[in-house]
């Protein structure tokens, strides 16, 4: 297939579905941009969609089971809600999602047997939503019947790579969040926990950005899940290797050191920089100011609120969860804590200052008390340093001391000699 074009076969399918070619195109350059890739690399992509798509017919779909943890199914929803016609559907026809919790047409029994056979097939992508929830043996979370947990590590063990999708799934999001009862935790971590290794793909963001799982589902059947680029927190690194603040479309007023310091302002009006108002862009890996939402159109930072820091989840560490780390969303510092008390950095500052103001007035107290204030303490007339060398004497006198300093110099000179 040459650069730019569309199979003959695939393109009737995409009219029949009202895509056009040029739309079509200009998808696969954004899915080459979610993954970190040129927009030059839009063909390599077309032809990855097409050859899938096609190869369907024959039997080719990638077979997929999507599973709810303890989640609002907010990812699930914001990968659902694409436009129709959208090339995003048609992407999507290169798999089968043989099971999901929310999108599955079947329910009951029917439903678990679909997934019980795509399990015992292997060779399926497995991408979990929501927190791991290991309270009272997994049954803080219940599905058919079994613990929730269960679930999990029944689909992880035949599967070929596991996509973490959305920061409750990374890291345990709002659910491990202290004080965190339910003892949730991510899936890497789980899985590792229970001995089962399998390539992990962790997509933060609460909810995930339906273009950065359709990024990752694209490169994976492109190029397979082993070469996928991942940092070291196994998040694809062409999505998450630079700050929000890095692609801000404010950055400029950031370094002219312009900023909005109150909602509703003339400098809000301006599209000033939202740092003060507790903008985390600064601290949050993620291309959203690329990628953005809503099919491209806006991010939070256009849309005039400022970065909450959803992206932040280290799958190595729970206490690492955007809601304990950015909380209060506006607020410039995070909370400090001590147990279950909560306080912010400047409300420390402000009790110290006043502690030592109060110590201070104490100690004046205390010194009028004993008299010490009365007569005054007895000082030195003159320094003992400046009196020994009157001709590098520093201190300004009035009568009792009054060093000539030239003589006394000469008077030195005449001694040495």
């Amino acid at each position: 297939m040459e650069q730019g074009t569309v199979a003959p076969e695939f393109e009737g399918m995409l009219s029949e579905r009202g895509v056009s070619r040029r739309s079509f195109m200009k998808f696969c350059g954004a899915l080459a941009v979610a993954a970190g890739m040129s927009e030059l690399a839009a063909p390599k992509v077309a032809e990855a969609v097409e050859a899938s798509v096609i190869g369907s017919k024959e039997g080719k779909l990638y077979p997929v089971l999507w599973i709810e943890g303890a989640s609002c199914t907010g990812c699930t929803e914001s990968f659902a809600q694409l436009e129709t016609p959208d090339v995003g559907t048609v992407v999507l026809e290169m798999l089968s999602l043989n099971y999901s919790d929310v999108l599955s047409a079947g329910a009951g029994e029917s439903l678990e047997l679909a997934k019980e056979q795509t399990i015992a097939a292997g060779n399926y992508l497995l991408v979990y939503e929501g927190a791991v929830v290991q309270a009272w043996g997994g049954n803080a979370l219940r599905v058919a019947a079994e613990p929730g947990i269960h679930h999990l590590e029944e689909a992880a063990k035949n599967a070929k790579a596991v996509v973490a999708l959305g920061s409750c799934a990374v890291n345990g999001g709002w659910m491990s969040a202290a004080p965190n009862a339910a003892d949730a935790t991510g899936v890497q971590a789980y899985l590792k926990k229970v001995g089962i290794e399998k390539p992990v793909i962790n997509v933060p963001g609460c909810p995930a950005n339906p273009e950065h799982l359709m990024a990752v589902l694209t490169e994976v059947l492109m190029l397979g899940s082993d070469h996928l680029q991942l940092d070291s927190m196994n998040r694809p690194s062409g999505i998450f290797g630079q700050t929000v603040h890095d692609n801000c479309e404010r950055r400029g007023h950031f370094e002219n050191g312009e900023f909005v310091y109150k909602f509703g302002s003339k400098e809000e009006e301006l599209g000033y920089c939202l740092y003060p108002l507790g903008c985390r862009g600064p601290q949050t890996n993620s291309n959203c100011g690329v990628t953005m939402w809503n099919n491209r159109r806006s991010w939070c930072v256009q849309s005039g609120a400022p970065c909450i820091g959803c992206c932040e989840a280290d799958p190595n560490n729970i206490h690492d969860n955007w809601v304990d780390v950015n909380t209060p969303f506006y607020e410039r510092h995070r909370d400090l804590r001590i147990g279950d008390w909560t306080v912010q950095p400047y409300a420390v500052a402000f009790a110290v200052t006043g502690a030592v103001a109060a110590a201070l007035v104490v100690h004046g107290f205390g010194m009028k008390a004993v008299g010490r204030m009365d007569g005054g303490a007895d000082f030195e007339e003159v320094r003992k340093w400046d009196a020994k060398h009157p001709d590098k004497s520093v201190g300004q006198y009035e009568g009792a001391f009054k060093p000539e300093k030239k003589h006394a110099a000469k008077a030195s000179d005449e001694e040495g000699r």
